[in-house]
């Protein structure tokens, strides 16, 4: 194994290793879409692979066994269910992730994030609530159903769900 650690092919990825801010990963194009920057999609958002977002998205995305990136051109505004998730850019909406979540230098966040663990760079913008309790797990298996997103990403819960809130960030 050289200085670049190329890894065979056929080797299946360790997931247990969720991706961080900062960290450098070799893109596989064979398992990463990407929504550029000049693409508009509003709706309902779900693929079975990894997603980087560099465009505008406003509805739903669910990548529940995946990983999300909005990029630093990425301007979303949703409720987002995934693995792990990266924000460089713009996002207005809840995060539901029952792994990490990373918020980085230039990332705005408005709204609230249910989480394993979370990490936020300095100079990153985020305001709502964070909650990385047991009832955080409950929340992020929530089905999408159970959520509706409204105009801007306000989201508007069709049941009730856990209320601990173990931290608190303005």
């Amino acid at each position: 194994m050289g200085i670049f650690n190329v890894s065979d092919e056929n080797e299946q990825p360790d997931m247990a290793s969720l991706p961080r801010i900062g960290e450098t990963r070799p893109v596989q194009p064979k398992n990463v879409s990407v929504i550029g920057p000049t693409m508009v999609f509003k709706g309902e958002l779900s693929a079975d692979e990894d997603l980087i977002i560099e465009g505008q998205i406003e509805g739903t995305i669910a990548h529940h066994q995946k990983h999300l990136t909005v990029g630093k051109q990425g301007r979303v505004k949703a409720d987002i269910h995934a693995s792990s998730v990266i924000v460089l850019g713009q996002l207005v909406g809840d995060i539901h992730s029952n792994g990490i979540v990373s918020l980085a230098k230039g990332a705005d966040v408005t709204g609230n994030i249910y989480c394993a663990r979370i990490v936020m760079e300095d100079g990153a913008k985020f305001k709502g609530k964070i909650d990385m309790g047991e009832e955080a797990a409950k929340v992020s298996a929530v089905p999408k159903e159970s959520v509706k997103v409204g105009p801007l990403g306000t989201k508007k819960p069709t049941s009730e769900v856990g209320q601990a809130v173990k931290a608190s960030v303005s």
